[in-house]
C-alpha cells in the first residue's frame, strides 16, 4: 500500500473512540460462544460444508493422530535405487512423524517477504493442533443451519420464507451439489501402479525445479489465514508464471495435507460460492458491507464510507480499521478462522432473503470480522464478499494450477481401479485421447508433460463446470483417468462450442480449403442449452451457463412434442422407434410471431419477462431452432462428428409448427464457387437472421472452444468490421439537454483475463432510444460503486467519469474499425508500450444479458480484431493513425 494513503488510513481511523459498540459486539460473539459451549454436548455439528456426527472420542484421537503423521507424498530422496523402485511415500505414514513433528513446533518468526513487507505470526504451529482441537465447529454462527439453495437466476427468489431462508432444493446432480465436501479418505493400499506414479510425480517436481520438492505442512482443517498470506503474496506480484507458482505450491500442500479442503480453496481462489448453473449469489452491496466493517470495529457509517472514497478500496479500509481496533482482553479470544467455515457462511450470507435479510447478513458479516485474527484475513473477506478480489488470479490460473499440482502430488486418496495389464489392454482398444496419451508417455518433456495435466482439467471442466464434481474425482483416481470418473451429463450444463468471425465469403473458403461443410442460419435469439435427465426433468441453460427455465416455461414442452413426434411419424414404418430418454441439445430460442409465422428481431426478445407464468400468458412467444445434440439415451456425443451428431437429432426429433424446427442448412463442399454462399445468405438476412454460420461436417463437439471449425458470417461483416464488441459499462456522464436526468454517454472497457482488469476501449453515445436510455440508468444505478473506480478499471486520468459502476452488465456494439490510442487502454502494452486499442465511433445495439463480464470480449480478441483490419495489414506500427477519440 502506498504511504499516502497507508498514512491517510492511519490518521483517519487512530485510536478507536467508539468503543460502545465494539464492545458490545464483542462481549455479544463470546456470549453466543458461551451458549454454544454449553449445548455442545447435545449438538450436531458440520464440518466444512457438509453436515457429519461429532465423532467419538476414541475416532477424534485417531483422526488427531493421523493428522499429526501426515507425511508429504513427494520426499527429496537422493537415492536412484530408491527412484527407480517407485517407493511409495504415502505409506507408512508414522515414519516421518519426527519430521512433522519438528515443522509443527516451529515458531513463525517477524520476516521480510518477498515484497519487503513485515509479516507477523503470533501463532505457533506447535498450539495449532490444540488450537484445532478446541476449534472443531460447534453449535455456533459457524456451523451451518442450512443447506445452500441453488435457485433460478430468474426466479426474483419470490418462494422465500419470512425467516429469510429459502427452503432446501435437490441439486442438479445426485451425485454432486455446491454443498458438499469430499470426506476425507484413509490412505489406498500399496500398490506397483502407485509406487510408479509417486515416482514420476517426484521426478517431475524435482525436473521442475520445485522449491521446497516436499510441500511445507498446512493446517488439517486449513484455515483462512493460510489461504489470505497467499493471496497477500499474489497480491504483491504481476508475473502471471509466478503467480501460477504460488498457487500451485499451495494446492500441493492441501493435497498432502487437507485434500477434503481442496473444494473451499478452489471456490475462495475464484471468487464464487457454487457453480454458475446453481446461480446463487452473494448480493452484498457496498452500503451493507460499511455497516457491518463499523459495526464490527467500533466506528460509524459516514467514516467507514468517506474513507473508501478517499481509497477507492473497501477492504483496505476493513484492513486499517481491523488493525487500529484495540484489544479488549476478556481472557479468552475466538478460535482461528477455518477456510471451509468461511466459505459456508458465505453461502449462508447468499441464501438470505426476505424482510429482516439486511439485518441477517450483517450480524454474519459483523461476527466473521469480530473473529478474525489478523488484518489480512479482514482484506480479503471484504473483497471476497463485494465478488472482486482484485489480486490477478484469473479462473484459468486457478484451473492450470490445479493440473500441475496433480501432476506433482498424487493424493493419498487416489485409488487405482484396475490392474496395469487391464489399463494396457484398456489403452489398445480404445480410441486414443491426445491428452490422455501425453499424460501416459513418461518420455515427453516435463513442460509438455505440465502442460497436458493443465488441458485435461481444462477439458473436464469445461465438459462439467462444476468444481464439486472435478474434486471429487481428481482426489480419487489419476489426471489421466479423470474423464472416465467426472463426465458429461444431462443436468449440468457443458460450455458452449463458439465460433471464429469471418470477414468475407473468400475468407470463409480459404479456411474450409476443400473441406464439406453446412452452412446454417444465424438466428437473431438467445442460445439455449436443452437437458432431459435420466428422470424425466428438463431443464434450459443459457449461454452462460445460467438456469432459464422459468424465463421459457414452454421450450421443454416443445421439445418433448418434438420427440413425440418422431415417435408417431415411426409407428406403423419399417423405422425403429426409439424413445428419447435423456438428451442435451443446442439450439436457438426465437422470438416468434405465431399469426404471421415470421420470426421477431431479438430487440422484441429482450423484452420478455425473466419469469414467465406460461407460454400463455407471455407477450413474446417463441419457437425452437434445433442445431445440434450432444448427448442422447446415456450416451455423449460430443467425441462423435457433426454428421452423425446431426443425424441423430433428426432421427429422434420431428417440426412441430410454431414451435420446434431444425436450424435451416445447405450442405456443401468447398470448390472456389462463392455463388451458393451468397445466395443462402442473403436468404437467411432476407429470413431475419443475422447471417450463416459455416461448420465443417466432421468436426467434434469442443466445449468453450472458439474453433476454426465453426465459422459465423453476418451481413454487417461484408460492410466493415468482422464481428460486434461485447463490452462491459465501466462508467457514466450525466446528460444534459433532452437527456438530463439520465446517463448522456457511458465509458466501456473489454476483459483481460490474465490480470482480471477492465481495460476501456470507447466513450459511447449513440444508438440509445430513450427508453434505453431509461432503463439503463435505472438498472445501473443499483450497482454504483460507493468508493469511485474500481482499482482493476484501467482508465487513463482524461476519461474520469461522474459515475463509477460494478461490472455487472455487457453490451453488444458495432463500431466504425479499431485505432491505436493514447486515451484508451483495450490490449495495453500488446500493441505498444505506451497506448492501448480504442474503438471509433461506437453504436449500442442490445444488453448481453446472456454473457457475464468475464464472457465479454478480452483483450487478446480486440487486438486480433485490430490486426485484421485491411487497413492494418502489411503495416508497421509507425505507419498506423493514432486516433484518439473519445
Amino acid at each position: 500500500m502506498p504511504k499516502q494513503q497507508q498514512s491517510s488510513l492511519d490518521s483517519f481511523f487512530g485510536v478507536q473512540k467508539n468503543k460502545v459498540k465494539q464492545q458490545k459486539t464483542i462481549n455479544s460473539f463470546f456470549k453466543d460462544n458461551s451458549k454454544n459451549k454449553e449445548n455442545d454436548d447435545n449438538a450436531e455439528v458440520k464440518v466444512g460444508i457438509v453436515a457429519k456426527k461429532r465423532s467419538s472420542p476414541s475416532q477424534q484421537q485417531e483422526a488427531e493422530l493421523l493428522n499429526k503423521k501426515r507425511r508429504p507424498v513427494i520426499e527429496d530422496s537422493d537415492s536412484e535405487e530408491e527412484e527407480e523402485n517407485g517407493i511409495d511415500n504415502n505409506q507408512n505414514l508414522a515414519g516421518n512423524a519426527a519430521t512433522a513433528s519438528a515443522t509443527a513446533t516451529a515458531t513463525k518468526q517477524t520476516t521480510k517477504t518477498e515484497t519487503g513487507v513485515k509479516a507477523t505470526s503470533t501463532r505457533k504451529i506447535e498450539d495449532s493442533d490444540k488450537d484445532m482441537e478446541d476449534s472443531k465447529p460447534k453449535a455456533s454462527f459457524f456451523a451451518p443451519t442450512k443447506p445452500i439453495v441453488p435457485k433460478e437466476c430468474s426466479n426474483n427468489n419470490a418462494a422465500k420464507n419470512e425467516s429469510g431462508t429459502g427452503p432446501a432444493v435437490q441439486p442438479v446432480s445426485p451425485s454432486f451439489s455446491s454443498s458438499t465436501v469430499i470426506p476425507l479418505i484413509e490412505p489406498t493400499q500399496d500398490t506397483p501402479q502407485r509406487r510408479a506414479l509417486v515416482a514420476r510425480a517426484k521426478k517431475i517436481a524435482k525436473a521442475y525445479k520445485v522449491e521446497p520438492v516436499i510441500p511445507e505442512a498446512v493446517s488439517s482443517p486449513v484455515l483462512y489465514l493460510e489461504l489470505a498470506r497467499i493471496f497477500e503474496k499474489i497480491e504483491a506480484i504481476s508475473s502471471r508464471l509466478d503467480i501460477q507458482a504460488i498457487f500451485t505450491k499451495f494446492l500441493r500442500q492441501i493435497l498432502q495435507f487437507a485434500p477434503q479442503d481442496l473444494p473451499a480453496a478452489i471456490y475462495m481462489a475464484c471468487n464464487s460460492v457454487a457453480p454458475a448453473y446453481e446461480c446463487v449469489e452473494l448480493g452484498i452491496g457496498d452500503s451493507l458491507l460499511i455497516t457491518a466493517i463499523a459495526e464490527a470495529y467500533g466506528s460509524r457509517d459516514k467514516v467507514i464510507k468517506d474513507k473508501y472514497e478517499d481509497v477507492g478500496d473497501l477492504g483496505l479500509v476493513a484492513q486499517s480499521a481491523k488493525s487500529k481496533q484495540r484489544t479488549l482482553g476478556f481472557g479468552m479470544k475466538p478460535k482461528p478462522l477455518i477456510m471451509s467455515q468461511v466459505l459456508q457462511v458465505f453461502r449462508e450470507i447468499a441464501n438470505i432473503t426476505g424482510n429482516a435479510s439486511r439485518k441477517l447478513k450483517i450480524d454474519k458479516i459483523k461476527k466473521l470480522l469480530v473473529a478474525v485474527q489478523d488484518s489480512a484475513e479482514t482484506k480479503y473477506i471484504i473483497r471476497g464478499l463485494q465478488g472482486k478480489l482484485r489480486i490477478g488470479l484469473a479462473q484459468s490460473t486457478v484451473l492450470i494450477s490445479l493440473g500441475h499440482a496433480l501432476m506433482m502430488t498424487i493424493p493419498a486418496t487416489v485409488v487405482f481401479t484396475t490392474s496395469k495389464e487391464e489399463e494396457e489392454e484398456s489403452e489398445e482398444n480404445d480410441s486414443p485421447d491426445p491428452i490422455v496419451a501425453a499424460l501416459r508417455d513418461e518420455s515427453l518433456p516435463v513442460e509438455k508433460t505440465l502442460e497436458a495435466a493443465a488441458n485435461m482439467i481444462r477439458k473436464v471442466y469445461s465438459e462439467v463446470p462444476s468444481f464439486d464434481a472435478l474434486l471429487d474425482a481428481a482426489i480419487k483416481v489419476p489426471l489421466m483417468d479423470l474423464p472416465k470418473a467426472c463426465h458429461f451429463l444431462p443436468g449440468i450444463p457443458v460450455e458452449p462450442m463458439l465460433a471464429k468471425p469471418t470477414k468475407s465469403i473468400q475468407e470463409v473458403l480459404k479456411r474450409l480449403n476443400g473441406q464439406e461443410f453446412t452452412c446454417e442460419f444465424k438466428y437473431d435469439g438467445e442460445r439455449a442449452q436443452i437437458h432431459k435427465t435420466g428422470d424425466g426433468k428438463l431443464k434450459v441453460f443459457s449461454r452462460n451457463l445460467l438456469e432459464t427455465t422459468g424465463k421459457y416455461p414452454e421450450v421443454p414442452q416443445f421439445v418433448q412434442e418434438a420427440a413425440r413426434a418422431s415417435m408417431d411419424s415411426k409407428e406403423g414404418s419399417s423405422k425403429s422407434a426409439v424413445a428419447v430418454e435423456s438428451f442435451v441439445m443446442d439450439a436457438e430460442v426465437v422470438a416468434f410471431n405465431r399469426e404471421t409465422g415470421q420470426l421477431v428481431p431479438f430487440q422484441v426478445l429482450s423484452t420478455r419477462k425473466k419469469t414467465e407464468e406460461s407460454a400463455e400468458t407471455a407477450k413474446v412467444q417463441v419457437i425452437v431452432q434445433a442445431f445440434d445434440l450432444m448427448y442422447l439415451n446415456g450416451e455423449s456425443l460430443l467425441g462423435k462428428t457433426l454428421k452423425t451428431r446431426r443425424s441423430l437429432l433428426h432421427k429422434h426429433f420431428a417440426p412441430v409448427e410454431g414451435k420446434f424446427q431444425f436450424a435451416t442448412s445447405l450442405d456443401h463442399t468447398e470448390d472456389g464457387d462463392t455463388m451458393v454462399l451468397e445466395q443462402f445468405l442473403d436468404m437467411a438476412v432476407k429470413g431475419q437472421c443475422e447471417g450463416l454460420m459455416v461448420k465443417t461436417m466432421d468436426d467434434v463437439y469442443e466445449p468453450s472452444r472458439r474453433s476454426l471449425n465453426w465459422l459465423k458470417l453476418k451481413k454487417d461483416y461484408l460492410d466493415g468490421l468482422g464481428d460486434s464488441f461485447d463490452l462491459v459499462p465501466i462508467g457514466a456522464y450525466h446528460g444534459r439537454g433532452k437527456r438530463t436526468g439520465v446517463y448522456g454517454a457511458y465509458l466501456l472497457a473489454c476483459y483481460d483475463e490474465d490480470s482480471e482488469e477492465y481495460q476501456s476501449v470507447c466513450k459511447i453515445g449513440t444508438g440509445f432510444s430513450d427508453e434505453d436510455l431509461q432503463t439503463l440508468s435505472a438498472s445501473l444505478n443499483q450497482h454504483k460503486l460507493e468508493g469511485g473506480k474500481a482499482s482493476n478499471y484501467i482508465v487513463t486520468d482524461q476519461l474520469k467519469c461522474d459515475v463509477w459502476f460494478d461490472a455487472v452488465q455487457v453490451w453488444e456494439v458495432k463500431a466504425a474499425d479499431l485505432s491505436k490510442s493514447s486515451a484508451h487502454r483495450g490490449a495495453f502494452g500488446k500493441l505498444e508500450e505506451d497506448r492501448g486499442i480504442g474503438l471509433r465511433f461506437p453504436r449500442f445495439e442490445r444488453l448481453r444479458d446472456d454473457k457475464s463480464p468475464e464472457q465479454a470480449s478480452n483483450s487478446d480478441q480486440i487486438l486480433d480484431m485490430y490486426y485484421n483490419q485491411d487497413t492494418v495489414k502489411g503495416q508497421s506500427n509507425n505507419d498506423m493513425d493514432d486516433d484518439d477519440g473519445i
